[in-house]
């Protein structure tokens, strides 16, 4: 019998928390634990489903935004051309009531009204963060006479009062390509929306970046790609993009809901989207004309929109704390 003892004791096993993540997993977990951004996630899914399914549910509801339906039927409205019926004419036929003076029903103006104004947002938005993302990298990457121009026309375009700028420079843009005597077509208007939202938009995303590419361009990863022979092109997108993605889905989520409001104000004031065309904008400046008679008409788009904006910007804060949680307050 030798001395020898064998070990027949189990290996120990590997904590079930301990094994490698990646940071995308780790930012999930993160996120699902908070239980406003979760909230906040399913509210804006819901706005989103809604302006996907605009045309399905108002042919289910039997009703569209462009029909005036009280010059088909004038009882609809009182001799002062408002809701005959309650609370702006609410019944089981109008869900939300009838427009003043037109009657048109709400319900349907709404569901494609949210389908306008967070279409438009989302083409700005995508828009913007792929100048932002070009521009920035680019420019932090190359460096000297190049770094130097884009930081000037950054500071120029962050130094813009966007608003008033925009109020100005939209007729400017309709005027180049439509006679002052004809009516603007609501695609033009569509386009110069977002080409003007993005045209200013893309700055601080640039700026952003631009400042991450400078301290990344030194580090190891990106010189080694430089000795391989790697085309500036390539360090950019397959080097130094990567590394980006975290500050590049944080602004885009806080940027989508600065386009909406954006959006709706350019309505509002008359030089974005118009009537006929269904808007958030478009409703709340309609309904600022009736609101001490008749105040669901305003009610509603305003309502939605606060909801909206309020929600996606919380989800914009729990996005950045999961992808960045040394920012969490």
């Amino acid at each position: 019998m030798t001395d020898e003892t064998v070990d027949k004791s189990p290996t120990p096993a590997t904590p079930k928390g301990s094994e490698s993540r990646s940071p995308g997993r780790l930012a999930w977990k993160r996120f699902k634990r908070d239980r406003t951004g979760v909230i906040s996630a399913c509210i804006v899914i819901f706005f989103f489903v809604i302006a996907l399914a605009a045309p399905l549910i108002a042919k289910l509801y039997g009703k569209d935004p462009y029909t005036t339906y009280a010059s088909q039927r004038p009882e609809l409205l009182d001799a002062f051309s408002y809701p005959a019926g309650p609370n702006g004419g609410m019944s089981s036929e109008f869900w939300f009531g009838i427009e003043p003076q037109l009657g048109r029903d709400v319900f349907t103006f709404l569901l494609y009204g949210i389908r306008t104004s967070l279409g438009l947002a989302v083409a700005a938005t995508i828009v913007t963060a792929v100048l932002g993302v070009v521009i920035g990298t680019t420019a932090g990457y190359l460096g000297g006479k190049t770094d130097y121009l884009v930081g000037r026309i950054i500071d120029i375009l962050l130094s813009f009062p966007s608003t008033l700028f925009f109020i100005a420079f939209m007729p400017v843009i309709y005027g180049l390509f439509v006679a002052p005597d004809e009516n603007i077509p609501t695609s033009l208007r569509a386009i110069s929306l977002i080409i003007v939202l993005s045209g200013f938009g893309w700055a601080s995303l640039a700026r952003l970046l631009r400042g991450q590419v400078l301290g990344l361009r030194e580090r190891e990863f990106v010189e080694a790609a430089k000795v391989t022979g790697a085309s500036p092109w390539r360090i950019v997108f397959k080097e130094l993009l990567p590394n980006l993605w975290t500050p590049i889905i944080i602004q885009t989520t806080l940027m989508l809901p600065m386009f909406v409001t954006a959006e709706a104000g350019l309505a509002f004031l008359g030089v974005g989207m118009i009537d006929p065309t269904p808007d958030w904008g478009v409703m709340i400046q309609r309904g600022a004309q009736f609101y001490t008679e008749d105040l669901t008409f305003m009610l509603f788009p305003g309502l939605s929109m606060v909801i909206f904006v309020l929600a996606f910007n919380l989800l914009g804060d729990s996005v950045r704390d999961a992808l960045d949680p040394k920012t969490k307050r």
